[in-house]
């Protein structure tokens, strides 16, 4: 695993964080010095799939990176006929996702996709994850997605929604931000780099409050929906059909 030295150094002029071939080449040790509980929701999303999957139906990871949430829902699905979809726009991402996919055998096919996950069609799904990917999607974009997933969720399904959070009270929302930078000099990050990071990432990732999530949810249609973890200001969320 390459270690993540992109902002180590510093940069003139920080542009716009883009998932690109150096992200890439970095990306599972810079996800897991940098999101607070990565692996837990990654194992948990395998736990989840177990029990939501069900025969013939297809399973979407939606943003997927390389293929950590995916290949949890393959280790861990038992329902037959079943297909999981992995989509994502950054072609970098998607070659790396196939030589992980096809670095282990399983009975659970999976169709591998570049592609913007906004045009993607979501039919007969039991599954859908948005594992830290909705918040990269202009906020005019984000409701019409989640509304295309609920349409495309067989009824019992579920979505699973993974994301940075912001909160309402300001003493607590800047408690979380330095509790999470403290999480990231734990894990060997210096100050440049904390900095550099945050003003590369700033415009890219919007984040939203819980209660907009939640909101969302509801008026779109969902009979249920909850916060399921969270550690500082990152979590993950469950939507049921």
């Amino acid at each position: 695993m390459s270690t993540d030295k992109i902002f180590s150094a510093p940069i003139e002029k920080i542009g716009d964080f883009t998932f690109d071939e150096r992200v890439a080449e970095v990306f599972p040790d810079m996800i897991q010095r940098s999101v607070p509980g990565y692996s837990n929701i990654i194992s948990a999303i395998g736990m989840l799939a177990e029990r939501f999957a069900t025969p013939g139906s297809n399973l979407y990871d939606l943003g997927c990176s390389l293929g950590a949430a995916t290949l949890s829902m393959r280790r861990n699905i038992t329902a037959d006929g079943c297909q999981i979809i992995a989509v994502d726009n950054s072609s970098a991402m998607v070659e790396r996702c196939e030589r992980h996919i096809n670095a282990y055998k399983a009975k659970t096919p999976v169709d591998i996709r570049e592609a913007d996950i906004r045009e993607i069609e979501i039919n007969n799904a039991s599954v859908v994850v948005l594992n830290f990917t909705l918040q990269f999607l202009s906020p005019d974009d984000r409701q019409t997605l989640l509304e295309k997933i609920y349409q495309g969720l067989l009824p019992g399904g579920i979505l699973i929604l993974s994301e940075k959070f912001i909160f309402e009270d300001q003493t607590s929302h800047e408690l979380l931000i330095d509790l999470h930078h403290d999480f990231k000099r734990a894990n060997g990050y210096s100050e440049l780099e904390i900095s550099q990071k945050r003003s590369a990432i700033e415009h890219v990732m919007l984040p939203d409050k819980i209660e907009t999530h939640k909101k969302r949810f509801t008026d779109i249609g969902f009979s249920s929906s909850e916060v399921w973890f969270q550690c500082f200001n990152f979590g993950s969320m469950f939507a049921i059909k």
